[in-house]
């Protein structure tokens, strides 16, 4: 199993239920493939570099996951359906991003105790 972070934009007309009910479809669709997720960030509505489909913003996601090559395919392919996803960017990790990642996580769940 390789590790892997994706991290993709839902579009802004969105509410946050609705955003969070779509994560949590693209988590379902990991798990139920075999992959075992390892973190999941929600960034929030950000203001994109450039227009995206006439929109200005988007909802950003992150999901740190284990997985099979092959789970790739299948989760990119519901990101193309899904008329509720801009643009997404999946990316291996190669063990010092994944050491990196680690650390950010630590970070990350330290921060949120305090």
């Amino acid at each position: 199993m390789n590790q892997y972070e994706t991290v993709f934009i839902l579009t802004p007309v969105l509410s946050d239920e609705q955003m969070k009910e779509t994560v949590a479809k693209f988590r379902k669709l990991l798990a139920d493939n075999g992959a075992e997720i390892l973190n999941e960030e929600a960034w929030g509505l950000k203001k994109l570099a450039y227009n995206i489909q006439k929109k200005s913003s988007g909802f950003y996601a992150l999901l740190e996951f284990n997985a099979e090559p092959s789970v790739i395919y299948t989760l990119e392919t519901a990101f193309r359906r899904d008329e509720k996803v801009i643009r997404y960017i999946t990316v291996k990790q190669d063990k010092y991003s994944a050491a990196y990642a680690e650390k950010r996580r630590a970070k990350w769940a330290a921060k949120k105790e305090a």
